[in-house]
């Protein structure tokens, strides 16, 4: 094959293959984002993120044979967008696959708490979350001791006020939408919504007085699927470490 028949068969390859890396890298953002808007539902956005890895990986594919046409045709434009097509074709299939692959070491629940024997009970979200306010029961919490036996009760040296303020205080800076805040029950509410597919994930937060001291749990719950991914366990996770490092008001 001459040099010119390399030139053009590495340029066509590379081209294909960058127009499919982007179309690869459209359908991964759009397949969050429709969700999130209601433009179809998550399961479809879960379908078109599998399409996307996979035209991702064809993506890269081709692009890496592209790379070996063009380098022997010497022409260095066809290299480049061959190179950035895999690129882009890698990075489509990486992310939904990575997702996969955490999706598996973790556990299939989606309701976590750091009291197990009397979880933070849900009241003015109770509505939202259409009936599904009971705590899944005892084989989800052993699921949940497995996988993040870290995750337990904390313990403020402070009166349950000021204990209080400073839950509401982290729960705002946390960026969730507070939906209800009782202190005479130390009872705060919020929902979280996840950036990409929007899915409403809610969380209790309870505070009790022990003495000189205060007990603080959470409870983080998403409203669909089976799986969370390690969402709600990442999410009180990050709050109890802001929690303990916020200065409690006076």
């Amino acid at each position: 094959m001459t040099t010119e028949n390399h030139t053009g068969n590495g340029r066509s390859l590379a081209l294909a293959a960058l127009l499919a890396s982007l179309c690869a890298l459209l359908l991964l953002a759009c397949s969050g984002f429709g969700a999130r808007f209601g433009i179809w539902q998550f399961r479809t956005g879960f379908a078109i993120l599998k399409w996307s890895a996979f035209l991702g990986l064809a993506a890269a594919l081709a692009a890496t044979v592209a790379v070996f046409v063009a380098g022997k045709g010497r022409h260095f434009g066809a290299l480049s967008a061959a190179l950035l097509a895999f690129v882009l074709g890698a990075t489509a299939f990486g992310l939904p696959y990575s997702w996969k692959l955490k999706a598996g070491k973790v556990p299939r629940i989606h309701d976590i708490s750091t009291d197990l024997d009397h979880p933070p009970q849900f009241v003015a979200l109770a509505p939202a979350r259409t009936g599904d306010v009971a705590y899944p029961g005892a084989s989800v919490a052993a699921q949940q001791l497995r996988a993040y036996p870290d995750l337990k009760t904390a313990v403020l040296g402070v009166p349950m006020a000021r204990a209080y303020q400073s839950a509401l205080d982290t729960a705002r800076e946390m960026g969730w939408q507070i939906v209800a805040a009782v202190p005479d029950e130390g009872r705060i509410e919020a929902t979280d919504t996840t950036f990409w597919y929007g899915f409403k994930d809610d969380i209790v937060i309870r505070v009790f007085p022990a003495a000189d001291r205060s007990l603080v749990d959470v409870r983080s719950a998403s409203r669909v699927g089976i799986s969370d991914v390690g969402t709600n366990a990442h999410r009180i996770r990050s709050f109890l470490a802001k929690l303990t490092h916020h200065p409690a008001p006076r």
